[in-house]
């Protein structure tokens, strides 16, 4: 099953420079784009990390089409923290009965919760060349 060409494609970041690659490489395309933290990075790298990354490279690109979405694992004290620091959009893998509650947190701060498989994405950690990669990806590429 193949994903809609319209919705945003997903790119997982691990630096402020992937996230300027991933951003510019959108702009340039002119599609939104998903910045999307690596597995567990919630509890190694912290919501905070991710959420001033994103904000620097958005503030590079304003108006640009982009959400960003911290993973936390299974991490519940995580992914409240990301919550608590403003970040919209959280994965959690943990049980369902605590996504549940988390999804209710979440939905009281105007944020959700994602869970599930997960969703096909662009990983840009060994990307010798990340601008190119994104380019290639965004423009329908699978082998960037």
């Amino acid at each position: 099953m193949s994903a809609d060409p319209r919705s945003p494609r997903r790119i997982i970041i691990h630096s402020l420079d992937h996230a300027r690659a991933a951003l510019a490489a959108a702009a340039s395309a002119g599609v939104p784009v998903v910045l999307a933290s690596a597995e567990g990075a919630g509890g190694y790298a912290g919501p905070m990390w991710f959420k001033a990354l994103v904000e620097t490279a958005l503030a590079e690109h304003p108006g640009m089409a982009a959400d960003a979405v911290l993973d936390c694992a299974d991490e519940a004290g995580t992914t409240l923290a990301a919550l608590r620091a403003g970040l919209k959009r959280v994965r959690f893998t943990g049980a369902d009965e605590v996504r549940q509650r988390l999804a209710a947190i979440a939905a009281q701060l105007g944020a959700e919760i994602e869970s599930g498989a997960a969703l096909p994405a662009l990983d840009l950690l060994d990307a010798r060349d990340p601008a190119r990669a994104c380019r290639a990806y965004l423009a329908g590429n699978k082998t960037a």
